[in-house]
C-alpha cells in the first residue's frame, strides 16, 4: 500500500504479538480490528477457511454463522459490525490464532502487493452492500457441510473483504468471480448427490 495505513497482514501480526494470553475471546479480537470495519472482520471469518488444511466435521458451517451475520448487516448498511454475546464469548487459544497467521500471511502479502484503488467511482458503501449480497450466497455455500464446498466461496470472500479494505474494485470483482465458481462447484455437487453419485471425502 502507498499509504502510511497498516494492512490486513500487517495487522494480524499486531494482534497476535500484541495479545499474548493464552486464549481470546472472538469479541476481544472483534473490537481490536474494529476501526477498520466490516471488511477486517469478513477477511478474519474467511480465512480459516481459506487454508488447504483437513478440518473437523461442522468446522465450515460454524466459520459461515459469522459471515451471514456480518453480510446482512452489510446488505442493511450497518455503521458498525455486531456478533451476538455467544459468539464473542468464543475463545480462540493463541497458539492457533499464531499459525493461522503464520500460515496466511505470506499469502495476503502477494495480494495486497497487487493492489490499489481502482473503481473508485462506486461508493464504498454501495461496495459494502454489494459485497455482503455476495458474501451471503457464498457462505451458504460455506455452511454445506461437503467436501469442495468452502474452498473457492471463502477465498472470493477473503478477496472481496482485502478489495474492499484497499478501495480496489477490480479485486472485488475477482473475488465475486472466484466465489460464484465455489458456489457452482456446489451446485454440481448437491445434484451428484440427488442423483445418488457418490463423492470423495477430504474429512
Amino acid at each position: 500500500m502507498k499509504n502510511n495505513e497498516h494492512t490486513t497482514s500487517d495487522l494480524l501480526e499486531i494482534v497476535v504479538a500484541v495479545n499474548t494470553q493464552e486464549s481470546m475471546t472472538v469479541g476481544e479480537i472483534k473490537n481490536a480490528l474494529h476501526e477498520r470495519g466490516f471488511g477486517i472482520l469478513m477477511a478474519i471469518a474467511a480465512l480459516p477457511l481459506c487454508l488447504p488444511i483437513p478440518v473437523p466435521p461442522g468446522y465450515t458451517t460454524f466459520f459461515s454463522i459469522p459471515l451471514f451475520i456480518f453480510s446482512v448487516q452489510m446488505i442493511f448498511g450497518m455503521g458498525s459490525p455486531w456478533l451476538p454475546a455467544w459468539i464473542e464469548r468464543k475463545q480462540i487459544k493463541h497458539t492457533n490464532l499464531e499459525k493461522l497467521v503464520v500460515k496466511a500471511n505470506p499469502w495476503l502479502r502477494k495480494i495486497e502487493a497487487r493492489m490499489q484503488p481502482r473503481l473508485t467511482y462506486i461508493g464504498a458503501h454501495m461496495w459494502e452492500r454489494v459485497i455482503g449480497i455476495f458474501s451471503f450466497v457464498f457462505a451458504v455455500s460455506i455452511a454445506v457441510p461437503f467436501p469442495l464446498t468452502n474452498f473457492l466461496p471463502g477465498w472470493g470472500i477473503l478477496i472481496m473483504s482485502l478489495g474492499l479494505l484497499n478501495k480496489d474494485g477490480l479485486t472485488m470483482l475477482v473475488g465475486m468471480i472466484i466465489g460464484t465458481i465455489g458456489v457452482g462447484i456446489t451446485m454440481i455437487i448437491l445434484v451428484f448427490l440427488w442423483m445418488g453419485i457418490s463423492v470423495p471425502s477430504f474429512y
